[in-house]
């Protein structure tokens, strides 16, 4: 092994701007790492774990380090290190996302085919919620269970509804009520699953790290920037698409080809989220901050007395 002074952690890009954070998730959510083997993303995390120890193998180069950290962080949990599931991955919102909203879009005019595609989109979500949350505030399989099922309710009840309601509404109107009820479960599947943190708060330190106490201000103030990302990567597909495709099918070489409307509509999909998902999660800081002064009274005076002035703010991370 040889000594190196790379700080494998240190940011590649600067988090405090959009275009930074849009870099650096554009790198780890890069859809074509969920084709590696877990043998090639377990040989990553080693190399990272030995650049952190300030080893690493002879002729190791800085970019074969970047490379392995790309990997670490795009399949490894930031509070556990451990190897997230496959499908609940950032990585794999692309091409997961884009098959079942592709679909969603597609057969959307019957209420079994409402119900099956909300239901399976809902089933994706919950484990990508799951995958992302703070890992630690753990969860059981119960309240797993309960989230899962409130949000796929909602969802089933605002696709079902909405779709009964627009029977008579213009064939636009009709397609975006996917979106809507997408977004309506988003903002009762993302707390619902993460429900342990506002309901005990999430772990805050200082600016070094150093641990000051569990906020719940702080988990309501991560959460709801989740909700509001994950409700943007979908938009500009669920929203535009519609219109185009409404436009598209006008033309008679589409009336020709109405079997290739759905894979049409998932390849299309697939373009928006190739942008969509690293700019969405790139909105807010993952590193989120808080001013001392709006934290908890308890903490906030815990705080205070502890470190005066010194602590301004607490750190937190808020999930994706």
């Amino acid at each position: 092994m040889a000594s190196s002074s790379f700080d494998i952690d240190a940011p590649r890009w600067d988090q405090s701007t959009f275009m930074g954070r849009l870099k650096h998730f554009f790198n780890i959510t890069d859809w074509r790492t969920v084709s590696l083997p877990d043998s090639r993303l377990d040989e990553a995390k080693a190399l990272v774990e030995q650049s952190r120890s300030g080893f690493v193998p002879p002729g190791t180069t800085e970019e074969q380090l970047h490379y392995a950290k790309k990997l670490y962080d795009s399949a490894f949990h930031p509070d556990t290190g451990d190897r997230m599931n496959l499908i609940g991955r950032m990585s794999f919102q692309v091409p997961g996302g884009m098959a079942i909203t592709g679909f969603m879009l597609q057969f959307y005019r019957t209420v079994p085919a409402v119900v099956f595609w909300q239901w399976v989109n809902q089933s994706f979500n919950a484990l990508v919620n799951y995958t992302n949350r703070n890992a630690a505030s753990p969860i059981t399989p119960k309240q797993i269970g309960v989230a899962y099922f409130t949000a796929t309710s909602t969802a089933l009840a605002t696709a079902v509804g909405l779709n009964l309601y627009t029977k008579k509404a213009p064939p636009l109107v009709a397609r975006w009520v996917p979106f809507v009820a997408v977004a309506s479960a988003n903002c009762v599947n993302i707390p619902m699953m993460r429900q342990q943190e506002i309901l005990n708060g999430i772990s805050v330190t200082d600016e070094n790290g150093n641990k000051l106490g569990n906020s719940t201000r702080a988990a309501v103030k991560g959460i709801t920037q989740v909700v509001v990302s994950r409700i943007t990567m979908a938009a500009p597909g669920m929203i535009i698409l519609p219109i185009i495709m409404q436009r598209m099918e006008k033309y008679k070489f589409m009336q020709r080809i109405t079997f290739l409307h759905g894979p049409i509509q998932v390849m299309l999909v697939g373009a928006f989220l190739v942008f969509m998902v690293p700019a969405a999660c790139s909105l807010f800081p993952q590193r989120c901050s808080m001013a001392v002064s709006k934290l908890e009274p308890e903490l906030r005076d815990s705080i205070v007395s502890q470190y005066g002035d010194a602590v301004q703010r607490v750190y937190f991370n808020k999930g994706l």
